[in-house]
């Protein structure tokens, strides 16, 4: 049986945290952040939050400009023989389509068990759910502190992903928030002692709201007794963005650093159209956790469809860079929907999963020692 891990080993202090905390120093201290770029690799395209924002342009100065500069993969302890294989596997398995199409049939015939949504569906609780098919299980779901809710629920539509260890969850799915659920959304980030959000939808697709602005443009915000305040917002390329927050628990007077990526071009029951950029994107995600404990966050727009093809393929990722000498990628996804329903939710995600896996074991065999 295959145990997927996927929480990095603990190393020191990265530079993601250092920049962190000078960029709060700096907005503590009234000043407008400054990140400095490598002049090589840097280009003047402006701030994408017109395309992202629902409200006002924020001020120009509390933005930087991209950088087409691009990971390299992290050093991995994959194995160069059993890469090579899982190379063949995947790429046998990408140009049989009668393969994938009988997998994908199984899959969708999966019926995960225990699977009760009960306390979801009720009345107080189902104008918090974005979409009707998605959830959470009553035996998986994230729960609120009564004391320090708004609305006196525990109720989020949020699960927790296990990989072997069912006290410490890898990862939260989640909706994007709604204009009601946004203090609960806070709540669940301070309460899990969250570092890391990764947001998969852009705010609006085709005029149809996927997700909820429930971040500052500028300054900061107060939802419930939960203080986000705006501390940078960095544009990495065309597709994907990084903000830092400083949030605040009033109550406690406690503070934390919380850093948001947001990739905005992936659509809907969609895939990106390389896996390069998503790729490139989780390097960074995974660079600015490494060392920590704390789940991270992932939502799209109803938290199954782009969220699970993102979790799918870090899980199955971290485990191959630990050595894995064999991997299950639909056994992966059953283990999965085991925890929320609808994860990766068509057959065009579950085959870009696949190919960016395979993307991914080939760039690192590329830089390993022969």
């Amino acid at each position: 049986a295959v145990t997927f891990q996927v929480r990095p080993n603990p190393q020191n202090i990265t530079t993601v945290d250092v920049a962190n905390m000078e960029l709060c120093r700096q907005r503590m201290a009234v000043k407008p952040p400054v990140e400095k770029l490598d002049p090589i690799h840097s280009s003047g395209i402006n701030s994408v939050s017109s395309q992202l924002s629902d409200g006002p342009l924020p001020s120009p100065s509390a933005h930087t400009s991209t950088s087409s500069w691009c990971e390299e993969p992290a050093h991995s302890n994959m194995d160069i023989s059993t890469g090579h294989m899982i190379l063949a596997y995947m790429e046998d398995h990408l140009k049989n389509k009668n393969r994938l199409e009988s997998e994908w049939e199984a899959l969708c015939a999966y019926q995960a068990e225990p699977s009760a949504t009960t306390i979801g569906q009720r009345d107080g609780n189902v104008k918090k759910n974005r979409a009707s098919t998605v959830i959470a299980y009553d035996h998986c779901r994230i729960t609120l502190k009564l004391e320090n809710n708004q609305g006196n629920s525990d109720y989020i539509n949020a699960s927790p992903i296990m990989d072997h260890d069912p006290r410490n969850p890898a990862y939260i799915a989640t909706q994007g928030p709604l204009p009601s659920t946004v203090a609960d959304f806070w709540q669940m980030v301070w309460e899990s002692g969250c570092v890391v959000i990764v947001m998969l939808t852009p705010l609006t697709e085709n005029g149809v709201k996927q997700c909820y602005h429930y971040w500052p443009d500028e300054g900061s915000n107060l939802y419930h007794i939960y203080e986000v305040n705006l501390v940078s917002e960095h544009v990495w390329c065309d597709d994907f963005l990084v903000r830092s927050f400083y949030l605040k628990n009033m109550q406690t007077n406690e503070t934390r650093t919380v850093t948001q990526f947001h990739y905005h071009t992936w659509l809907n029951d969609q895939t990106p159209e390389t896996s390069q950029t998503l790729l490139d994107f989780r390097r960074k995600v995974n660079k600015c956790y490494r060392g920590r404990s704390c789940p991270v966050i992932v939502h799209c727009s109803d938290g199954a469809g782009r969220t699970g093809t993102y979790i799918l393929i870090d899980m199955v990722l971290n485990k191959m860079a630990k050595g894995a000498k064999e991997i299950d990628i639909a056994a992966t996804l059953e283990h999965l929907r085991d925890q929320r329903p609808g994860m990766v939710q068509t057959k065009d995600q579950f085959a870009f999963a696949l190919t960016t896996v395979a993307e991914e074991v080939n760039a690192i065999l590329k830089v390993l020692p022969q």
